[in-house]
């Protein structure tokens, strides 16, 4: 039985190991943190528990068919509930409700731009063949090679998956108000970059928004990780917590041995036929690989184009509120602006956007009674200096100041627990490069066969999977990577 060694327990470790195991092979996943998620960790503070990362749950289909794929289905691990509204949007001077019932999401349409209503049927129509292909076929690929895309469906409607198409210009097309533009475009931002560098291909997110609907497992998203960790082990996969990779030794082309210390400062070292890369892409080349055997120079490395970094706070507070959604978005500021801020010239923003998620207006269980759970999300260029706790502390009262004014509700003297988490952590808990969030941006000319190969050039035994590989950022993505690079490593190293 072949012996196969993950680095990294996030979901594109949990996903590769999982299929793997399932294929046959002996499977090892080596972790730095006490437990499995990686950046989906789960921190629980006085009473309250915050996930650490992702928050949104998109994309059902994706999550149902990973299970499935082991004879197994999500409502087996975990129960999901829709959001309805799915989000509110916080505009100056206004609020905008997005409701999950379609018919209901037109006539919002309709009032802010009359006939807009029918050019949403004609945009989420072709949206949903973008989604059928792109999510069936394109995310699939192993981006190994330019011939995997001599497929049928995808030469047919090359022109209507508008890939040499801007996301900026495509929505425009459809709508010329500038709050419903705007609303269009918010969901490529997930994908690391400004909507006019963006394939209109990824419209195929605003269908998994409006159509697919916006979910929440409750207990929180920590409730996949534990999921996916159990099936692992159903599977017989063996996890090695507190293990911190040093070093990968190769010889004649071939990963031979993968040294990692433990909470113990014990120095094991382990004698794998395959390693599956599933901690920080980057890091493995530059830190746990010799100068002869990286893929790419650190020159290759700084000219990719990098989803943005984080600035998070998880916040406790000692009572409840009134009106409140789920997810809020709070684009109070200029968009334009603090897009620039961090895509063109990348700097700390002076007025920026950002998120909050209030899990216990869904599940009171993530707080104490009569408490509620709050996480505040910045976006921020990856690679910042000066990531101070003077900083993160203006900040954060400039955005509970906006939280306050918009919701018309004081929180600043009701907070019962307050953590900050941003570029250094990312570095330091992840080895994340550039302290980046969600990876590498999904520009046109990093997509597919232009991303980091999920197989090493100069080691014939390692592979890659995550996002800074394919299929890219995002949680679905991030299944789907662990089952592509598993089914590599089948069909090129055999059972």
């Amino acid at each position: 039985m072949k012996k196969v060694i993950v680095i990294g327990s996030g979901f594109a470790g949990l996903s590769a190991a999982c299929f793997l195991a399932k294929a046959g092979y002996s499977v090892t996943v080596l972790e730095k943190q006490s437990g499995p998620g990686g950046r989906a960790r789960q921190l629980k503070a006085d009473g309250f528990t915050f996930d650490m990362g992702p928050s949104w749950y998109w994309m059902p289909d994706v999550f149902e068919r990973f299970f499935n794929c082991f004879g197994k289905t999500t409502s087996g691990y975990y129960q999901l509930k829709r959001l309805d509204p799915s989000y509110r949007v916080y505009w100056p001077g206004h609020t905008m409700d997005i409701p999950a019932h379609y018919e209901q999401l037109q006539q919002l349409f309709e009032s802010y731009e009359p006939g807009s209503s029918a050019r949403l049927d004609q945009f989420l129509a072709e949206a949903a063949y973008k989604y059928e292909v792109g999510m069936n076929k394109l995310v699939h690929k192993p981006g190994l090679s330019a011939t995997e895309f001599i497929d049928g469906d995808v030469i047919k409607g090359v022109f209507r998956l508008d890939v040499f198409t801007n996301m900026k210009k495509h929505v425009a097309k459809y709508f010329k108000h500038p709050q419903l533009q705007q609303l269009m475009e918010f969901p490529v931002l997930f994908l690391g970059a400004l909507p006019q560098h963006i394939p209109a291909l990824y419209s195929l997110m605003n269908y998994a928004d409006i159509q697919l609907g916006t979910w929440f497992p409750v207990g929180g998203m920590y409730k996949i990780v534990e999921a996916m960790h159990q099936l692992a082990v159903e599977l017989g996969v063996e996890f090695h917590f507190n293990t911190d990779v040093q070093k990968i030794e190769v010889a004649n082309g071939k990963a031979k041995s993968v040294i990692a210390v433990n909470d113990q400062l014990t120095t094991n070292n382990y004698h794998p036929d395959i390693v599956v890369g599933a901690a920080d892409y980057h890091f493995i080349e530059t830190k746990l690989l010799s100068n002869t055997n990286r893929s790419y120079t650190e020159t290759y490395w700084n000219k990719r184009v990098m989803a943005p970094g984080c600035l998070l706070y998880y916040v406790g507070l000692n009572k409840k509120l009134d009106n409140v959604l789920h997810h809020s978005l709070f684009f109070d500021a200029d968009f334009g602006v603090h897009g620039k801020e961090i895509y063109e010239q990348p700097q700390w923003p002076v007025h920026p956007l950002f998120y909050v998620s209030i899990t216990t207006v869904t599940d009171e269980s993530q707080a104490p009674e009569g408490c509620e759970n709050m996480f505040f999300l910045i976006p921020v260029a990856a690679g910042l200096e000066g990531d101070t706790e003077a900083l993160r502390e203006k900040y954060f009262n400039d955005i509970v100041a906006r939280f306050e004014a918009g919701t018309g509700q004081a929180i600043k003297e009701n907070i019962m627990y307050k953590k900050s988490y941003s570029i250094s952590d990312f570095v330091s808990d992840y080895n994340s490069f550039k302290g980046n969030a969600y990876g590498l941006a999904n520009t046109l000319l990093q997509t597919a066969i232009m991303k980091p190969s999920i197989k090493s050039k100069k080691v014939n035994n390692l592979f890659y999977t995550g996002q800074l590989t394919v299929p890219g950022p995002g949680v679905p993505p991030s299944l789907i990577s662990g089952e592509v690079v598993a089914g590599q490593i089948i069909k090129q190293m055999g059972r």
